[in-house]
């Protein structure tokens, strides 16, 4: 028995012996882990390969290398234990082959301790554990794994100090969507799941459910869910889900729900909904706002669908309808191809009606809207561009619409204007060619100038004299430039009902001016600038008006004439300046040192010019006809029959004109510490010029008003600047004792000449900041960047006192960083970030409505004022207040006056305006900050189209 059991013991050793390299292969990752305690990944797979296939080497080696027929009892017995182990092992890792789903290496982590279990095929991780397959990466505080069944569960761990009592919650991720959970079970295999306590975030909301299931399609359904944009951990507000299904990436569907606000339940529910996810560009519904308004009814307005018809371009189309009969739509598409164009178009319709069918007070009307802006890229062409701004609407449109009642800018706007611009060069020649179609718009009384089209061909300055191959010095013809101008123009004025039946040939006006300027630039004594020009300017013409006297009618009759008209004139200029320059020293023993010299420039110019008298008959430019009036006299008109074309007609006076300008700048030079150099220059003043005329060829007002404007640059922000006229002749009185401008100088009657007037305008902003460097309580922004202080605790050395608020008192001036600003005590600075802008404008002209001083024979002067004040106050953290307001002088009344409060909920918005002058009205808004619930979750309150309301 002994001998037996010995002969077991032995055969059982060698058979161990011989399978230990499988053994050990299998099992060794998870030993040293276990050992080490340490981070540890092996591939499974591969190993669990690597073994089946070490067995099957033994075992063939085994099966070839013995003859049974040659043992003995004893080697027999060996053989047939070591055969039957062998084939227990190969039938295990076929099976095992056949039942692991595991298609890929796992790699795993943990910084406590790995577990594996040889029997039951389990693997456990504690502390921070982390494993990754494919593309899914859990990382949770404990982490089991099952080989067999393929199944995952993770947990935290119940920690009193942890957030929620639990550390190291569930963290997963699968196919780039991330969730949050208590805790969770995953099937490798079949990519299913059971999640608690689940919380994912999909675009701009965040999921949290009680209870989740996914399926093997990625699909996620939520039992007692919540849904809410606010990232708050306790979210501000939130839509309570009983069930839902989430596509991520697309969409959540949910049934019965209800809104919920600082954990109050709204009575506000739902008995189904969804929200979109989807992060690619796609078509979809857009659901209307609905209201009342006082005189068209109840209305669903700006619905509709967007069309993403693709990358390059898309669509929008809304429509609104009232109770009483209104209706309108519009069309909205934005488009862009990168690095060519890019631009957006607006189509709106609108028909109104007011009142009651069949009543006087009953009234219809048709209105549109075009809005076109197109912009090139540079990149694009660079000899080529394409641009347009059309802002183009009938003059009820803007009266119509809503949105327009509670913008002040828009419903008070005159004048619009529109424009289409094309361009092309050609820098080889040095030609180019433009083309714009203008529309300019009165909203008062519904009046249009259109431009149609406008074209421009200019040609860039050339030496025609200049030789090819220049040899030695200059030549003077050399210097010798012209260019050419060419402008071809169609035109009409008139009201906006009859623009578009207007007959093109007749009621257009058209016109072609070619302009071409021939000048020069030389040098006289090597001071003096000359600069000889000589203009030719030409206009064409296709009808003219000839006037005449219907003595039938008693009135003038005018009759357009077709045909081909040229119209010119020319000029000659001559124009000389140069510079002078004056510097004083100041005595140093009287002014010190800091100041190093004065500069003085004076830049004086005189200019000739000539033009011939182009009224003589033989221009015919002009023309004459007579009548006999009711009282028998003799009347004669003078007329141009181009008078009223597009580019005018030349002037019937001769001109032999002499023009002089002086302007005067002075400069000083001091001593600075601050500039580099040392030194630095103080305007004293930028520019000091008149100017004034003397034409030798006339008999009547040979002299022109003197005009005189300055500049000063004493501030750094702010430039002073200011023009003025003085009037040359004096008045007159006539036989009746009116006064009128005679041919007598004032300086003849002993008199400066009459100052006419002047304007200024004024704005200045006030803010904190300025107010605390006028009184010396702030510093320049250099001195706000230093880190630390040397003033307070040592920061090295440990005490009770609290960091933050010592460093707050020691660098309450400094603003970087987020530690809040404390006074000597402690306590907060009071800090109201505000800003106050001021604009005065003042006008200073002769009355000549008013009474006239005979004696000092001065009309009265006439003062206008507007005054306008804007600011900012922004109380807190996220409240604004902003105002603007004026004061009419003339009319002795406040001009427009708006007001606007907004406040910033973090996941709300509520913000109110008012209209207090000259109209009253108000709208209060309060919306979702999420563009995902923005048109869900709002509310809009204004006042009625027709109600004024009635503030006092």
């Amino acid at each position: 028995m002994k001998a037996k059991f010995l002969i077991f013991v032995f055969m059982f050793v060698i058979a161990f012996a011989m399978a230990t390299p499988f053994v050990s292969a299998l099992f060794s990752p998870f030993i040293n882990v276990a050992g080490d305690a340490n981070i540890a990944a092996i591939p499974l797979q591969k190993q669990a390969k690597e073994g089946a296939k070490a067995a099957r080497t033994v075992a063939d080696t085994a099966k070839t290398a013995v003859d049974t027929t040659q043992m003995d009892s004893l080697q027999l017995a060996i053989y047939k234990h070591n055969k039957a182990v062998d084939d227990s092992i190969r039938v295990d890792s076929i099976m095992k082959s056949k039942s692991n789903g595991i298609e890929s290496p796992v790699t795993y982590s943990a910084e406590d301790s790995l577990v594996y279990n040889a029997k039951t095929r389990i693997a456990r991780l504690y502390g921070s554990a982390k494993m990754d397959y494919q593309n899914m990466n859990l990382s949770s505080d404990n982490v089991s794994m099952s080989l067999d069944s393929n199944l995952v569960r993770a947990n935290g761990t119940s920690d009193s100090t942890a957030e929620g009592g639990i550390k190291g919650k569930p963290e997963f991720s699968l196919g780039g969507q991330a969730y949050s959970s208590d805790s969770m079970a995953f099937n490798f295999k079949s990519k299913k799941g059971m999640i608690k306590g689940v919380y994912t975030h999909q675009e701009e909301g965040y999921l949290t459910g009680t209870k989740a299931k996914r399926d093997s399609s990625g699909v996620v359904y939520i039992q007692h869910g919540r849904y809410t944009t606010c990232d708050k951990p306790h979210p501000d507000f939130y839509i309570a889900l009983s069930r839902a299904k989430v596509r991520p990436g697309k969409d959540v569907v949910f049934g019965p729900a209800y809104l919920v606000v600082a954990d109050v339940p709204l009575p506000l529910a739902i008995p189904y909904g969804f929200f979109p996810f989807s992060k690619k560009y796609s078509s979809g519904l857009i659901m209307p706002s609905y209201g009342e308004e006082s005189d068209r009814g109840f209305y669903l307005r700006d619905g509709g669908y967007y069309f993403a018809i693709s990358d390059k371009w898309d669509l929008k189309l809304l429509g609104e309808i009232y109770t009483r009969g209104s209706w309108g739509f519009s069309a909205a598409s934005n488009y862009r191809k990168r690095y060519k164009y890019s631009g957006s178009f607006l189509f709106s319709y609108q028909n109104t009606k007011t009142g009651d069918k069949g009543l006087p007070d009953y009234l219809e009307q048709k209105s549109f809207k075009i809005q076109w802006s197109h912009r090139q890229d540079s990149k694009a062409n660079p000899n080529s561009s394409l641009s347009a701004s059309v802002n183009f609407a009938t003059s009820s449109y803007e009266r119509n619409n809503l949105n327009s009642m509670y913008n002040p800018q828009t419903l008070t706007q005159s004048t619009r204007t529109s424009s289409v611009s094309w361009s092309k060069q050609f820098p080889s020649i040095g030609l180019s060619i433009s083309t714009t179609a203008n529309l300019a718009q009165s909203m008062r009384d519904s009046t249009i100038n259109l431009t149609f089209p406008d074209l421009n061909i200019s040609l860039s300055r050339l030496y025609p004299f200049k030789r090819k191959k220049a040899v030695g010095k200059q030549r003077w013809y050399e210097k010798i430039s012209m260019s050419y101008t060419g402008q071809l123009s169609n035109s009409i004025y008139g009201k906006e009902d009859r623009i578009l039946k207007a007959n093109f040939a007749k009621e257009w006006r058209h016109g072609f001016q070619h302009n071409i300027p021939v000048q020069g630039n030389f040098m006289l004594f090597n001071y003096i600038n000359l600069n000889p020009s000589f203009n030719f300017t030409d206009r064409m013409y296709t009808n003219k008006v000839a006037r005449s006297w219907d003595y039938a009618k008693a009135t003038e009759r005018r009759d357009t004439l077709a045909g081909f008209y040229n119209v010119y004139n020319w000029s000659l200029n001559l124009a000389l300046s140069t510079k002078l320059y004056g510097f004083w020293v100041p005595n140093k023993k009287l002014f010190g040192n800091k100041i190093q010299a004065i500069r003085h420039v004076i830049t004086p110019q005189v200019s000739f010019s000539y033009s011939p008298n182009f009224g003589a008959r033989h221009y015919g430019y002009y023309d004459s006809y007579q009548y006999t009036d009711a009282d028998g006299n003799v009347r004669l008109v003078e007329y141009s029959p181009f008078q009223d074309a597009m580019y005018g007609v030349p002037g019937k006076t001769k001109t032999e004109m002499i023009t002089w300008d002086i302007s005067n700048n002075i400069e000083m030079k001091v001593r600075s510490d601050k500039d580099s150099t040392g030194y630095k220059k103080l305007s004293i003043i930028d520019e000091l010029g008149a100017a004034m005329s003397y034409n030798a060829a006339t008999d009547w007002h040979r002299w022109s008003d003197l005009s005189v404007r300055l500049r000063l640059k004493w501030w750094k922000n702010y430039t002073f600047s200011m023009n003025a006229q003085f009037a040359t002749y004096a008045y007159e009185l006539d036989a009746d004792g009116k006064p009128f401008v005679g041919n007598h100088t004032e300086w003849g009657y002993g008199r400066l000449p009459r100052f006419q007037g002047m304007s200024q305008n004024f704005s200045f902003t006030l803010t904190p900041d300025k107010i605390k460097k006028w009184f010396g309580g702030a510093k320049d922004k250099e001195d706000d960047t230093g880190s630390t202080d040397d003033e307070g605790p040592d920061p090295n050395v440990e005490s009770n006192m609290d960091d933050k608020m010592e460093r707050g008192k020691h660098a309450a001036k400094k603003r970087g960083g987020n530690i809040a600003e404390t006074d000597e005590d402690g306590y907060m600075r009071f800090n109201i970030p505000w800003s106050l802008t001021f604009g005065y404008g003042i006008t200073m002209r002769e009355n000549q409505q008013g009474e006239f001083n005979k004696k000092r024979m001065r009309y009265p002067y006439k003062f206008s004022q507007t005054l306008n004040v804007s600011g900012n106050i922004r109380i807190s953290e996220g409240w604004n207040i902003n105002f603007s307001s004026g004061y009419d002088f003339e009319n002795r009344a406040i001009s427009m006056t708006t007001a606007s409060l907004s406040r910033d909920l973090h996941c709300f918005n509520m913000s109110a305006s008012i209209v207090l002058a000259p109209y009253t009205s108000y709208n209060f808004t309060f919306r979702c900050n999420a563009a995902t619930l923005t048109d869900a979750l709002k509310y809009d309150k204004r006042s009625g189209f027709t109600q004024a309301v009635q503030w006092y």
